[in-house]
């Protein structure tokens, strides 16, 4: 009785711990996606904040650089829709790209290759003119774009060393 009782309480403490680590990690997805957001909108003079495909890049005035692992399962995408006017760009500058389009409301669909629709709602575009999204990794998606009448589509993937800025979605 006294050891099928330790062995319970062991059990317990096992469940325990691995709970605790996995909210831990949970949190600490939480945080980099709150810290991404934050530097998406806000107006920073002494430091640039850039994103790859697995990390956040942070750079102060003095060109000292730390670094953040993004979530394991999502991928962060930031999407600027342009009619005019546009730039190239691969790794998404948090601090510095600037989309022709600001606050303005799109009707956006994503759609997985297996034909899951992942999004479909009305997104506004931030003051620096992109929309961004976290998509799950490891996966094409077709997106479609529709602002005032105009529309564009196009194929992105979310792997490894993918674009995280999309500027070339002119809408016509």
């Amino acid at each position: 009785m006294k050891r099928a009782f330790i062995t319970l309480i062991g059990l317990l403490l096992i469940l325990l711990i691995t709970a605790c680590g996995d909210n831990k990690e949970v949190e600490e997805e939480k945080d980099i996606k709150e810290l991404v957001h934050e530097y998406s909108v806000g107006e920073f003079e002494d430091v640039s904040a850039s994103i790859t495909s697995h990390e956040l890049i942070v750079t102060d005035s003095k060109e000292n650089e730390t670094t953040y692992d993004l979530p394991k399962d999502e991928f962060f995408v930031s999407i600027a829709p342009f009619e005019e006017v546009t730039h190239p760009c691969a790794i998404h500058s948090l601090t510095g790209c600037q989309g022709e389009l600001v606050e303005k409301e799109f009707d956006v669909w994503i759609q997985d290759e297996e034909g899951n629709v992942v999004v479909e709602e009305a997104m506004t575009s931030l003051e620096n003119g992109f929309i961004d999204l976290w998509l799950p990794r490891d996966k094409t998606y077709t997106v479609k774009i529709e602002f005032d009448g105009k529309v564009a589509e196009q194929e992105l993937s979310t792997f490894e060393g993918d674009n995280t800025c999309i500027t070339t979605m002119q809408l016509l």
